[in-house]
């Protein structure tokens, strides 16, 4: 065999194991790709969108990324988009929204995203299945509200972000004004899967409500006539949290079965009927507070500084509200109705529905006078 043949064999060779190569690689590259944006597999819970084109500066492999879960109701998408309209720019932080929706709300969300200033943030979209909540959860006929399915999400939190060891879950109805990297380095305590802001702390006030007294301790929320109750040996006066905004440690989440334990108190309920008849919060509230009973950390004051929404008056200084790090109109009042508190300070951070569906309450009674 010639010198040149053998040159030639040899570079066919070259170019055979080159090709394999690069075909292995594309192959894990794909792989790659594919559990970047994979579901976690779970019944109830179906990603519909991931869109990961996002601002340069916030693409750094050093960075570890923020998973924020937020729930978007159809009736209130524009507090979604105002809060995380706020979180995107007041941070460098590399931030992943998982924003949790019902069916038909999807597509009103994306055109939204899509054609507006948060165009480029990193998203994935979840579909909530309310099969979940069957028999977990009743309609009360003393209470004026229906159940809001959305409102559970929160419980459900290592099957939304089944990869992340940590997370953040704020409700809607909330801006931040702080950079989010400092919430979720909130230190939690061995042991702890979660930490609160307690309702006895010096930025938010105790707040009577009407009809229910002082809604800021264990009794205020669960019955404490009915015996499996007091057979918890959970003091009554126990300050109470709350749950709107919240930093979870995943990993002791589900080594503690949270969820499981949460959807437990919810069917007792269903049964025995254990939350308190005067109850002023939501009714994920109750279940929180039993599973997380003297098992919790605290996230500083200052990350919800709450009542906003309480009462249309306002009940802090503009100081004070300037220097929040998160303001929360829980309440009956939001931002986006037809009175509340600061909606000033809310309203720079809304961005307008290009679609139409969604307009400011206020806004739209002020045109028709």
């Amino acid at each position: 065999m010639s010198f040149r043949k053998v040159n030639i064999i040899v570079l066919v060779l070259a170019v055979v194991l080159f090709l394999l190569v690069l075909h292995h690689n594309f192959l894990g590259l794909s792989s790659l790709l594919r559990n970047e944006v994979s579901d976690s597999g779970i019944v109830g819970f179906q990603p519909i969108d991931f869109v990961p084109n996002v601002p340069q500066q916030a693409v750094d492999g050093r960075q570890e990324e923020i998973p924020v879960v937020i729930a978007a109701s159809e009736d209130r998408l524009g507090g979604a988009i105002a809060a995380i309209n706020s979180i995107q720019h007041n941070t460098r932080s590399n931030v992943m929204f998982y924003i949790v929706t019902l069916n038909g709300t999807a597509d009103h969300l994306r055109s939204w995203l899509s054609s507006s200033a948060l165009k480029t943030i990193r998203y994935k979209i979840v579909n909530f299945d309310t099969k979940l909540l069957e028999g977990k959860v009743k309609e009360d006929p003393d209470q004026g509200e229906s159940i809001k399915p959305l409102t559970f999400a929160r419980f459900y939190l290592p099957i939304l972000v089944p990869s992340a060891k940590k997370a953040i879950y704020m409700d809607d109805d909330v801006i931040v004004q702080g950079d989010i990297l400092a919430l979720y380095n909130t230190p939690l305590k061995p042991g702890h899967a979660a930490a609160f802001s307690e309702d006895c702390d010096s930025a938010s006030t105790k707040v009577v409500i009407r009809g229910a007294g002082n809604q800021y301790n264990y009794i205020g929320y669960l019955d404490y006539k009915k015996e499996r109750i007091r057979k918890l040996s959970m003091k009554a006066s126990t300050c109470s949290f709350n749950p709107g905004v919240f930093v979870a440690n995943l990993t002791e989440w589900k080594k503690q079965n949270i969820t499981n334990q949460l959807e437990k108190w919810m069917k007792l309920n269903v049964e025995e009927g254990l939350y308190s008849r005067t109850l002023a919060g939501s009714t994920t509230t109750p279940p929180l507070l039993i599973v997380f009973y003297q098992q919790h950390s605290t996230i500083d004051p200052m990350w919800n500084v709450r009542h906003l929404g309480s009462s249309a008056g306002k009940r802090y200084s503009p100081q004070f509200v300037k220097a929040a790090k998160l303001l929360h109109w829980n309440g009956h009042f939001k931002p986006w109705g037809r009175t509340a508190s600061y909606s000033d300070v809310w309203e720079k951070w809304y961005i307008p529905d290009p679609t139409g569906k969604f307009s400011l309450i206020r806004r739209h009674m002020e045109i028709s006078i």
